[in-house]
């Protein structure tokens, strides 16, 4: 028989709807895992707050978050809050697995041919220390050009729920990422943000050359297996679904092409 505790779902957490990206690669893996997915935009965009506001505010809704869902694990799947306030939150909940989200800047530094390196980010993620240590100590022998876009991630949002989005404005965007040197150009773009994904077509089509865009969505979801693994042992034959999945939005206000886009993922609004 299962334990009753095998059956508490993974929360997915994030700013707005970049998590989704995260959370269709976790289903793959965990097919028997139930999920409840959380867009802080009430708060959105997190790049608008100062940090120790933006830290303070994740702590206090973290708390509240765990005390409702109880969750196994948690995943930041946010680059700008996993750089600001993950091990806070691991100090604050010492108890509780967090899975956290940073620059995929090791593997970009070991697949580069050119040595040049964009990491195509929030401005919270770009100006980060967290972000700056990463890149001394995995691509010390590359160039590796730090982008913030300020505008990536709203774009990435109206597609999702509108099905469009201005071509030039991503164009605009990603075209600091580009850069040629003695002969060489960027030849990964690595996408530091869980909303850029959803607009990596458009990146192709809009791109001066092609790049490899490091998406580390899978790779995020391999961590929450194997700490899920390490901390909960269990028959992975037994299924552990109960209920449906479900998506939190703390503004409580869910527009219909919102609600139409996480019916599209399986997701409940709760």
């Amino acid at each position: 028989m299962t334990d009753p505790s095998d059956a508490r779902p993974i929360l997915m957490f994030d700013s707005g709807i970049g998590g989704l990206t995260v959370l269709r690669e976790a289903r793959v893996l965990m097919p028997d895992r139930r999920f409840v997915y959380v867009a802080d935009d009430a708060a959105f965009p997190y790049g608008a707050w100062e940090e120790p506001a933006l830290r303070a505010h994740i702590l206090e809704l973290f708390g509240k978050l765990l005390d409702r869902f109880s969750p196994a694990i948690s995943v930041i799947a946010c680059n700008t809050a996993s750089t600001l306030v993950i091990d806070a939150l691991r100090e604050r909940f010492p108890g509780h697995p967090f899975v956290g989200t940073v620059p995929a800047i090791k593997p970009a530094a070991e697949r580069t041919r050119s040595g040049l390196v964009s990491v195509l980010a929030t401005p919270g993620t770009v100006k980060r220390q967290y972000t700056r240590d990463l890149i001394s100590r995995w691509a010390q022998k590359c160039h590796v050009r730090l982008v913030g876009s300020d505008n990536l991630a709203g774009l990435a949002e109206v597609y999702m729920r509108e099905g469009f989005v201005d071509e030039e404005a991503v164009r605009t965007e990603i075209a600091p990422c580009f850069i040629e040197h003695d002969a060489l150009r960027t030849d990964i773009v690595v996408l530091a943000c869980t909303h850029y994904p959803f607009l990596a077509n458009r990146m192709r089509k809009t791109a001066p050359w092609p790049v490899d865009w490091l998406d580390p969505a899978e790779a995020i979801a391999r961590r929450a297996l194997s700490l899920l693994v390490e901390t909960e042992p269990r028959n992975r034959g037994e299924a552990l679904l109960e209920g449906a999945d479900l998506a939190v939005f703390t503004s409580k206000r869910v527009d219909f092409p919102t609600r139409r886009l996480m019916q599209g993922f399986g997701l409940g609004i709760s």
